[in-house]
C-alpha cells in the first residue's frame, strides 16, 4: 500500500490529481492539507471537501494551513481556475467547513509522518509554505518521508506568473528555497516546462468530452479553464493545437505509479530569492558549483499512455 499525504491549493488540476490517486487500489491518502494559492485557504478547504464528497471519501481528514507566504507577500494566481479555484461552478450541497479538522495542517503533516516513519510520500502541488514550516518545526521531518513529489519550479527560465517564475515557487520563493535545500529525502519535481511538453489530447466534441469528463462534477469545474484555454493568450501557451495540461497530476502520477517515470535529470537545485526578474525562479546547477550532496530528480520523460490511463481511471 502506497501511503500519501497531499498538500494542495485545490484548483482544478489539484482536484484531478486527488481523483487520480483515489482510482488506484493500492494508494491510501492519510490526510490533505490546504494552503493559500489558487484561491484563499478557506476556498481551498471547501474545494477539497467537494472533491472528497464526489469521490465518497469524506472520511479523509482535511487540515487548514497557511493563509499567506512566509514573508506575507501575495502573488495572485489569476482567474484561470475561477475565483473559487474550481471554475466558479455552483454547488449548493457542498460540505460545510465544520468538517475541517481542528488540528492545523503543519502539525498534522508532522504527526502523520511520525506515525508512519519511512512509509509516507508527500505530494505537494501548491506553494510550499506548509511544507517549509514543517521542516522548520521538525528538522528531522524530511528524513522520515519516503519521498517528496513537487509540482513547481522551472528549468528554462520560462515563467507562467512572473518573467522567470512558475506560480507555486513564485508565490512563496522563501518556502521553495527552504524545501529544496533542507529536504534530503528523494525529491521528484514536475516543472512547468515539463508539463508543457507533456500535453494530453484536447477534445472538443461533445461525445468525447463526455468520455473524458464522465463525472458531471469534473465537467462543471473544468468548464471555466477549458474556455480560458481557448482565449488567444493562453492558447499559445497551453494548447498549441496539441493538448491540455493538468499540471499537478504529473507529480501525483509519479508518486502512485512506479512505472510512469521513464527518465529524470539528477541535479542539485535551489531557488533565486533576489533580482528584479528572477525572484522565485528554480536554479538548476548543471556545473556542480553549489557542491550539494543532495540532488533532485527532475522529471524529463514519462509514459504518457500510462498517464492518460491514470487520468481516465480518475474520471470513471
Amino acid at each position: 500500500m502506497k501511503k500519501l499525504f497531499v498538500d494542495v491549493d485545490c484548483g482544478v488540476d489539484d482536484a484531478q490529481a486527488i481523483m487520480m490517486a483515489f482510482a488506484v487500489p493500492d494508494v491510501q491518502i492519510l490526510g490533505i492539507s490546504c494552503v493559500q494559492g489558487n484561491t484563499s485557504v478557506e476556498n481551498v478547504c471547501k474545494n477539497v471537501l467537494r472533491v472528497l464528497k464526489v469521490c465518497k471519501h469524506l472520511e479523509i481528514p482535511v487540515f487548514r494551513g497557511a493563509t499567506k507566504a512566509l514573508l506575507g507577500q501575495t502573488v495572485g494566481a489569476g482567474d484561470f481556475h475561477g475565483k473559487d479555484g474550481l471554475g466558479d461552478a455552483p454547488d449548493p450541497d457542498a460540505p460545510g467547513l465544520e468538517l475541517v479538522q481542528k488540528e492545523g495542517a503543519v502539525s498534522a503533516m508532522i504527526r502523520i509522518v511520525n506515525e508512519n516513519p519511512g512509509e509516507v510520500s508527500l505530494v505537494a502541488t501548491a506553494p510550499l509554505t506548509n511544507v517549509a514550516l514543517a521542516v522548520k518545526l521538525d528538522p528531522l521531518f524530511p528524513q522520515k518521508l519516503k519521498g517528496l513529489y513537487i509540482m513547481g519550479g522551472n528549468t528554462d527560465s520560462r515563467g507562467n506568473t512572473t518573467i522567470c517564475g512558475e506560480y507555486n515557487f513564485a508565490a512563496d520563493p522563501e518556502a521553495a528555497y527552504i524545501v529544496l535545500n533542507e529536504f534530503h529525502c528523494p525529491v521528484y519535481i514536475a516543472t512547468w516546462e515539463f508539463t508543457c511538453r507533456s500535453k494530453l489530447p484536447w477534445v472538443r466534441s461533445s461525445s468525447h468530452t463526455d468520455y473524458y469528463m464522465m463525472m458531471r462534477f469534473m465537467k462543471q469545474i473544468f468548464k471555466h479553464s477549458m474556455e480560458s484555454c481557448y482565449s488567444e493568450r493562453i492558447e499559445k501557451e497551453l494548447v498549441d493545437g496539441q493538448g491540455f495540461i493538468s499540471c499537478d497530476s504529473y507529480a501525483m502520477a509519479a508518486a502512485i505509479d512506479d512505472k510512469y517515470v521513464i527518465e529524470t535529470e539528477h541535479k542539485a537545485v535551489t531557488v533565486e530569492l533576489a533580482g528584479n526578474c528572477c525572484r522565485g525562479m528554480m536554479v538548476v546547477d548543471h556545473l556542480d558549483i553549489l557542491k550539494k550532496t543532495h540532488k533532485a530528480h527532475i522529471l524529463k520523460e514519462v509514459d504518457l499512455e500510462r498517464f492518460k490511463e491514470l487520468m481516465m481511471n480518475a474520471l470513471k
